[in-house]
């Protein structure tokens, strides 16, 4: 009886055996071990197959059979087989592509990434020689995208999809970077915290990006620093400053240094208050990576950034109104401005990988900042009808005054974070998760008040002396502590109707100050047909909850500012709906795409936007909401480098104190463009283009908000065009210099011209009245055009 139950049993199990399916899983790199993503893996004489993601992996589920033949092809690579016999199992199968140099020679078509999520990448070599003021910076170049509007050229500062300047992430190389919290005028900014010579990949996403990433509203910008492959540097070098990187690399250690100075002061000059402008910003960072062994990676990002901004003003002339009421605003100033913004940045990670599909990684950060804004300026003013007068001032003045602006503001912050992050691939499913302890700091120590005394002002005594225009005082310490949990889930899927991709996760967070919790549910769907592959479509939909820092937690009170311990978290319910589709015209490749938004908000806290200030009321006060359409057209006119251009139009209203008005960074349509392309009988010129025409910004009164009344500033229209010419062309793949320049790789000079149509361009506006109580807004002109020489060595 037990002879004929085991021989049952082993039976059974047999069966089984034979039943169970064979599960063949891997990854595809190319000759520099870097992953190919859109491989195509199919069992030959069958339609059965799978494509790569983005880490070069796949995985297949088969049923058993004597043979299995597994086909790898991908446009320009060589097609790779392999045979499995008898195949049985969990199967790993590692596949190296190499480049197919015969048939890249005969085609040079590639077709563009399909976006599947909303995390979009872009082309990081695309903005070396992007002609901006900053010298390239990937914020110009995010600019430039849809559904994004930078603060001004003079700064990295933007807005997405009608948010504010401070709804926006960034990370470099998974740590989260902040921005200094007192700049109030693109002239103070400086340099940006990420430096172009050292990056190696760059994502973007306007919306709908998954829970992976922090409790900002709006954008995430997600950096990736490069590891270089042998020792290299570059030295760029212009008349507003320069930069110079040097990297190395070997089997276990890599290094990555870069230096930036600049100094923007003939750009300034191009402004209306004329003056001895004196900029002078400097930032060093570092990117290290050592190997300890095959299972454990270490890594350090260092940053130490010094911008100082020194001004002493002289005078300014103003012409304003229109054609036939013209006046001329003119200020003889007395005083100066010295301000100082240093930050450092350090952080280590420590990745400990103990197989293929399972990784941890324990980082820890600390972020410090010093920032001092101090200034006292005196100017004597005149309103005049322009033409009026000849050789005297007074002659036609309809408005005489004197204005006096005084600073002394200081603020000292830190934040220490330390968190653990893990990865598990489980069959077609890729597993994240995360928690982030944060530790904040913030010392304020500001006093700062603005004297207008001019016809149709009159100086009111007060308890207090002299009513001033606008007076603030803040003496605060916040010491807080924030946790930040997220839980994700990607799954890649593949049928008979096309490829599915799907990201579903959670995020939560708590902040102690407030004793709030939050919770972010957050999903995205893509499909990409198999009837028609040109297509690739993505939904998405999620709960955004931003919790305040110390700026939204400021509630002035008769001028003295106190914390609000009663604020809650913004929230942003969003919902996105986009499409892909790629083509080829002129033996080019290219990509329209387009996605449609709502995004209603809650519980926002209300602000006005003055130049780069923005200024929050310091309570949960308005709802309201944001919808609109993105259109973009992406095109390689220069093998290996993406042009593009954007469209978007935009509604952004919020209800406040009862009144429906536009929200302050509501500009209902854009359009940019960015341009590469060589000239055909001169292959060694480059020709580089950034345009931007966007609508203007609601104003309102300073220190009132919008619901007292508001109009808009006029539309801001800028190009921006540089000429590049190598005086070494680039290597090319196998080949090599001799004698004394055989350690370059490229030399280029560069000329280029911003704001090439000279438009006038207004940032903020100052108040005056004239003799009858009439108020006036003279606008602030931003920079002229100007001239730019640039050199750019790669060794």
């Amino acid at each position: 009886m037990l002879k004929h139950c085991f021989i049952t049993i082993i039976a059974v199990l047999s069966a089984l055996y034979v039943a169970a399916d064979v599960n063949i899983r891997g990854r595809v790199t190319d000759s520099d071990k870097k992953p190919v993503e859109f491989v195509t893996v199919r069992v030959a004489g069958t339609a059965k197959g799978t494509m790569t993601d983005r880490d070069g992996r796949y995985s297949l589920s088969l049923a058993p059979c004597d043979t299995i033949r597994l086909i790898y092809s991908c446009v320009g690579y060589r097609e790779v087989t392999r045979m499995f016999v008898d195949a049985a199992g969990d199967i790993t199968m590692n596949v190296r592509m190499r480049l197919d140099k015969r048939r890249l020679k005969e085609v040079n078509i590639t077709e563009y990434r399909k976006q599947t999520g909303n995390m979009q990448r872009i082309n990081a070599a695309a903005y070396r020689f992007s002609p901006d003021v900053s010298g390239g910076s990937v914020e110009s170049m995010v600019m430039t995208m849809a559904g994004v509007s930078g603060a001004n050229e003079l700064s990295s500062a933007y807005s997405v999809r009608g948010g504010s300047y401070d709804e926006n992430a960034i990370y470099i190389n998974g740590i989260e970077v902040r921005r200094p919290m007192m700049v109030n005028a693109g002239q103070q900014e400086g340099l940006s915290i990420i430096n172009p010579d050292m990056v190696g990949a760059v994502e973007f996403s306007a919306g709908g990006f998954p829970a992976e990433y922090g409790d900002r509203m709006s954008s995430v910008l997600d950096i990736t620093y490069r590891r270089p492959e042998r020792l290299e540097a570059s030295v760029d070098i212009s008349l507003m400053g320069g930069g110079l990187s040097f990297g190395q690399s070997s089997d276990r250690f890599s290094q990555l240094h870069g230096v930036r100075y600049k100094r923007n002061n003939s750009l300034l000059g191009g402004l209306d208050t004329k003056g001895e402008y004196d900029p002078d910003f400097f930032d060093y960072q570092t990117n290290l990576n050592l190997k300890l062994n095959s299972h454990w990676k270490l890594a350090f990002l260092g940053d130490v950034s010094i911008n100082k901004y020194g001004f002493v003003p002289e005078n300014r002339s103003t012409d304003f109104g229109t054609v036939d009421n013209t006046k001329r605003f003119t200020v003889y100033f007395d005083g100066r401005e010295k301000d100082r913004f240093d930050t450092w940045l350090g952080a280590v990670t420590l990745r400990y990988q103990p197989s293929r599909n399972t990784d941890y990684t324990i980082l820890a950060s600390g972020y410090l900042t010093d920032e001092l804004v101090s200034y006292d300026i005196t100017g004597e003013y005149w309103l005049n009808e322009a033409g009026v007068y000849d050789n005297d001032i007074n002659d036609g003045a309809i408005g005489i005054g004197r204005s006096r602006e005084h600073a002394r503001n200081r603020i000292k912050a830190s934040v220490f974070s330390a968190g653990v992050r893990g990865n598990m691939a489980l069959g077609a499913n890729n597993l994240s998760y995360g928690a982030i302890f944060n530790r904040e700091n913030v010392r304020d120590r500001s006093r700062e008040w603005v004297m207008i005394d001019s016809a149709g002002y009159v100086l009111q005594r007060t308890d207090r002396g002299i009513d001033m225009s606008h007076f603030l005082l803040s003496s605060q310490n916040l010491e807080s502590s924030r946790l930040s949990l997220f839980i994700q889930d990607a799954v890649r899927l593949t049928s008979s109707a096309g490829h599915w991709w799907l990201n579903a996760g959670i995020r939560a967070g708590y902040w102690n100050f407030n004793k709030e919790w939050t919770v972010s549910p957050r999903v995205s769907v893509g499909f990409v047909p198999e009837a028609n592959r040109h297509f690739a479509f993505r939904v998405s939909a999620g709960l955004y909850c931003q919790a305040p820092f110390y700026k939204e937690v400021k509630f002035p009170v008769d001028g003295v500012v106190e914390l609000n311990r009663d604020i809650k978290s913004q929230r942003s319910l969003q919902f996105i709906f986009g499409t892909d589709y790629t083509f080829s015209a002129f033996g080019r490749p290219f990509r329209f795409s387009g996605e449609a938004y709502y995004k209603a908000l809650s519980r926002i806290i209300p602000y006005e936007v003055d130049n780069l200030k923005v200024i929050y009321a310091g309570y949960n006060g308005a709802d309201g909401y944001t919808a609109g359409i993105d259109l973009k057209l992406f095109g390689e006119f220069v093998p290996g480098s993406d042009s593009w251009i954007s469209a978007s139009l935009m509604k952004s209203q919020e209800t406040l104190n009862g009144v429906k008005v536009p929200r302050p960074n509501d500009r209902r349509y854009g359009f940019a463009m960015f341009f590469t392309d060589y000239f055909p009988r001169l292959p060694k010129l480059k020709f580089n283009l950034r345009g931007v025409f966007s609508d203007g910004l609601p104003v309102a009164y300073p220190y009132m908000s919008r619901d007292k009344g508001y109009f808009r500033a006029p539309a801001y229209k800028r190009i921006d065009v540089g000429l590049s010419y190598a005086l070494l062309s680039p290597l090319k793949e196998g080949e090599y210099r001799s004698g004394v320049w055989r350690c370059i790789k490229s030399v280029w000079l560069g000329v280029e011209c911003f704001n090439l149509l000279d438009i006038s361009n207004v940032s903020n506006y100052y108040w005056v009245t004239d003799t009858s109580g009439i108020g006036y807004a003279v606008p602030n002109y931003l920079t002229r055009r100007q001239f730019n020489v640039r050199l750019t060595i790669d060794f």
